[in-house]
């Protein structure tokens, strides 16, 4: 009997042994080809959208934040999660150096999510800057920050909607695609453009969506809008991404028709400024719809035709916790015939790489960075993957997509819990969530964390930086 007593204190102590390694492995980041330089835990606030603003010789990071309340370590105050203000001009050194709170819960629980920055707007003072974000679940507002330690709001654009998301803003323009849900269409998200030019006197241009979302309509009701991309005046489109993890659309609309065409949420009206519409299949999503235009591929370069292309990156993004789903991936599209879109590759983390679906949380992708920096663009594109991170992807040959670089965050205090499961049955992981990431005219990427994990700021280092173009890098 004694010895089965040592036996087993033998057998719990290994166990025990290899559940402490396995826990410190989970720990600690993993990287490869790309190294963090700074982090901030942004007050342990659940974290959506990071966008870098230059302003002067000083970048900025606003961050927008889901749901929630936590202190804010600035002021003493007990607020509704909003948008957090970085100094990140050292990245080695981010400095957090303001936090505007959110919607509290009579405005959709306090959040908000998306956040866009401009600088020198042609009706408003060119000298000052501005950040566009949502304002809880029903709007979208303008806050004046100049100064970043000190925001002021100048007005609120709209707020009668429902599910505020992802909006883009021309900042040569001032015209604003603003995604939510008008109380009148038939669907919980799409796009009312406004003219922001200055953001004080907000003019409305008109509601879009796809047909049978409008009033009125009748039949099934397709997939609500993710958010839009422009290329303003110049490029002419408007590259729209449609669903979440399944019944994905994504649709190219022309920016001058969609501005000054007939506004009338008619069928013929919605349909009038569309050139292209790629339908993906019923368990795929268009969270990111990113151009990749006039891609010169080398494998082309002796055809007669057909050497210089256009793509968009169709990015899904995963919403259920140990991979019960269908895997949300990358997928690529040949749009040179802009009327006839077609996949042509597609791109994923190998789950087998990390076991992530028995990490915890999300595995799968989320979004892609959407700041076209010469230093990347058609070079290397970044796709936050949830529990696997961040992920660099060599894009140079699109038909190709090639996994160059990857950095998973440590596990800290503050990382948050993922459940599956209810009751008796619920399991739950602490697990890093990496939510959205983006770049900035340096060519360091940023992160950020749905877990309240935080900001990372990295950069890629050996052969990944050499694909990268740091001769276009902007001068610090």
């Amino acid at each position: 009997m004694r010895r089965w007593h040592v036996t087993m204190a033998v057998v719990v102590a290994v166990l025990g042994s290899a559940l402490a390694v396995t826990m410190t492995a989970q720990q600690k980041a993993e990287s490869r080809d790309m190294t963090l330089l700074g982090s901030n835990d942004l007050q342990a606030r659940s974290a959506y959208q990071p966008i870098i603003q230059k302003q002067g010789d000083r970048y900025i990071a606003y961050i927008g934040h889901h749901q929630g309340s936590m202190p804010n370590v600035l002021t003493g105050k007990f607020e509704d999660n909003g948008t957090s203000v970085v100094d990140v001009t050292n990245p080695r050194q981010p400095k957090y150096i303001a936090h505007i709170p959110g919607g509290g819960e009579a405005q959709g629980g306090g959040q908000a999510q998306m956040v866009r920055a401009c600088s020198g707007l042609p009706k408003a003072d060119r000298n000052k800057t501005f950040i566009l974000r949502s304002f809880g679940s029903i709007g979208h507002e303008v806050w004046d920050v100049t100064v970043p330690e000190k925001p002021v709001k100048v007005t609120t654009v709209v707020d009668n909607l429902k599910e505020t998301h992802k909006s883009w803003w021309e900042c040569e323009t001032g015209i604003a695609y603003l995604v939510g849900g008008d109380p009148a269409w038939r669907t919980a998200r799409m796009t009312k453009i406004y003219d922001l030019s200055d953001p004080a006197k907000p003019v409305f241009v008109r509601d879009f969506g796809l047909p049978g979302q409008q009033p009125g309509a009748s039949g099934d009701v397709p997939v609500g809008l993710h958010g839009p991309m422009s290329t303003g005046p110049k490029g002419n489109r408007v590259y729209f991404g449609y669903g979440t993890n399944k019944d994905g659309v994504m649709q190219i609309v022309d920016r001058q028709k969609l501005l000054n065409g007939p506004k009338e949420p008619t069928t013929e009206n919605l349909l009038y400024p569309q050139v292209g519409r790629l339908d993906l299949p019923p368990n795929a999503g268009a969270h990111t719809a990113f151009p990749l235009l006039g891609v010169t591929v080398g494998e082309f370069a002796r055809d007669k035709d057909g050497r210089t292309r256009d793509f968009v990156v169709v990015t899904n993004e995963a919403i259920a916790n140990e991979c019960l789903e269908a895997r949300q991936m990358v997928w690529i599209a040949d749009i040179t015939t802009e009327s006839k879109p077609f996949g042509v590759a597609s791109w994923t983390v190998r789950e087998s790489s990390g076991d992530f679906c028995g990490r915890g949380g999300r595995f799968g992708t989320h979004s892609s960075n959407e700041n076209m920096t010469s230093i990347y663009y058609k070079r290397v594109m970044f796709f936050a993957h949830f529990n696997a991170g961040v992920r660099a992807v060599d894009v140079r040959d699109p038909y190709h997509p090639k996994e160059i670089g990857s950095y998973v965050p440590a596990i800290t205090a503050k990382t948050d819990k993922r459940c599956v499961g209810t009751g008796a049955d619920e399991r739950c992981k602490t697990a890093i969530q990496t939510n959205n990431v983006d770049v900035d005219d340096r060519g360091y990427i940023y992160i950020v964390d749905r877990a309240n994990t935080g900001l990372h700021i990295l950069e890629l280092t050996g052969a990944a930086r050499a694909i990268a173009d740091f001769r276009l890098q902007s001068s610090e």
